[in-house]
């Protein structure tokens, strides 16, 4: 059968199921697809090609033998290069953890291989997270397949990227302020942060333990709800985890309330943004939405709140970065502070240095009530905020990026507006809310634009309501043909 690699996970497990073809050969058409097609996206930064074809072909053999299986048994995931596999190196996209091989798995990584999933590889990322366009990585820039001259968004770039170019089906990324569904959004696809505590963050390297979230990321919301029902819940090595069971989602949008917070489509949003979002919301609203508006006044400052927070448990949890213990050693080691200077003024990059640098600023004497206590109540009307506004309404519809994806190199040198650009994002992380993205056009030149849908905690089940009735209606998402 031709072009297995493009099929969707749920087409994929069907076929399996009927006998059709095996995991064995869905994997080498996958194998195949990378290898014709990696050197251009950039997607990976470490494959693991031969455990895929045996963990494919033990798959196959559970089936053959009449075993139950999962959905995922035999289905190809690639898996953001922050989260711990054993045995496969594990970077964070950053030189300080350039040849780090883990002794132990992520949960999450757990949980693929007892279903029986087939780990690909890991997929290129900026830096420790810190990032919202791959330009960050210390390895490669990973591209947008729709234009490689683009950014595919960050920090979960090569996640996005491999699944938009129809490299692998499914991917797991990581979102502290935007980063499953920013890069989602630029890159056509559908990305889904989950309410913080509803999957483990154990074996996650952590940005800001506080915002990070892992999620699925898909070509479809079914398939998207098939990795998320893999790997959400309890989990007895991260005590944050929520004991939270997956609900099935339903096929109407009839009497459901939806939001539009006022404050969301302002100035910055640029009008062909908002022309496709207001198009996708007259969709819903036919199939009996009823459309609300509602405000949450302090989004103005959300973003300072969010780079204040993050950056302080960013300073906190890189300090175990010593050149000591494990990962990258500096050059000078003449004395211990000189060992401690070279290893993180080598082994860092400028973007994450910066973020240091801005976290133990505000967490330091005379500066922590001035900006991070300050922060900290913020985060609380924030959330008080939206809980308020969802009281009005089952979810609400906002934009996720305020542009489609840039050219690569047009920001870099300046990290503020790139910043600036998480300001649809991050409310959702200091809130501990969940948000997927839903694709729904293409601007003038011809690249992805996505809505946000956000919702009360542990409301996944209604989110992905929301967008399976879109996707339905507008026929599915486009898929390039790269």
């Amino acid at each position: 059968m031709d072009k297995l690699y493009s099929l969707s996970a749920k087409s994929m497990k069907e076929l399996l199921e009927n006998k059709e073809v095996s995991s064995v050969e869905i994997t080498k058409s996958v194998i195949d697809r990378i290898e014709k097609t990696d050197g251009e996206i950039q997607a990976y930064t470490s494959y693991n090609f031969d455990q895929a074809l045996q963990q494919a072909a033990a798959a196959d053999e559970k089936r053959a033998k009449g075993e139950t299986v999962s959905e995922l048994a035999g289905i190809p995931v690639a898996v953001k290069d922050n989260m711990c596999t054993k045995n496969l190196r594990t970077t964070a996209g950053s030189k300080m953890l350039g040849n780090f091989v883990p002794p132990y798995n992520a949960t999450v990584v757990e949980k693929l291989l007892a279903d029986g999933a087939v780990i690909i590889g890991k997929t290129t990322m900026d830096e420790f997270a810190m990032g919202s366009s791959g330009e960050n990585s210390a390895f490669q820039v990973a591209r947008n397949p729709w234009d490689t001259t683009r950014v595919p968004g960050g920090s979960s770039s090569g996640s996005a990227a491999t699944v938009a170019a129809s490299q692998v089906p499914l991917a797991l990324g990581s979102d502290t302020g935007g980063s499953i569904r920013q890069p989602a959004c630029l890159t056509g696809i559908v990305g889904m942060k989950p309410t913080y505590g509803a999957v483990s963050r154990y074996g996650l390297i952590a940005y800001g333990s506080s915002l990070d979230q892992i999620g699925p990321m898909a070509r479809t919301v079914d398939d998207t709800a098939m990795l998320f029902k893999a790997i959400c819940g309890k989990d007895k090595m991260d005590a944050t985890s929520k004991d939270y069971t997956y609900t099935p989602y339903g096929d109407s949008v009839k009497g459901m309330k939806l939001g539009l917070p006022k404050e969301y489509f302002g100035e910055g949003i640029s009008a062909e943004v908002k022309e496709r979002i207001y198009q996708a919301v007259e969709v819903l609203k036919a199939q009996g939405a009823e459309i609300v508006e509602v405000s949450l006044p302090s989004t103005d400052y959300a973003l300072s709140a969010y780079y204040i927070i993050a950056c302080a448990e960013a300073s906190s949890n890189l300090g175990r970065y010593d050149g000591v213990k494990y990962g990258f050693t500096g050059s000078d080691r003449s004395s211990l502070e000189n060992l401690y200077v070279s290893s993180r003024s080598e082994g860092f990059g400028e973007e994450v240095q910066r973020r240091i640098l801005l976290g133990t600023y505000v967490l330091s004497s005379g500066f922590y009530d001035a900006y991070y206590k300050k922060a900290k109540v913020l985060q609380k009307v924030i959330a008080k905020e939206f809980d308020d506004a969802l009281k009005l309404c089952d979810a609400s519809i906002t934009p996720l990026n305020p542009t489609t994806a840039f050219k690569i190199g047009e920001k870099s040198n300046d990290p503020v507006a790139m910043w600036a650009g998480d300001i649809c994002t991050v409310t959702l992380n200091i809130a501990g809310l969940p948000g997927i993205n839903v694709p729904c056009g293409f601007d003038s030149n011809n690249m992805p634009v996505g809505f946000q849908v956000l919702g009360r905690k542990f409301s996944e089940s209604t989110l992905l309501t929301i967008a399976k009735c879109y996707e339905n209606t507008v026929g599915g998402f486009a898929v390039k043909e790269f």
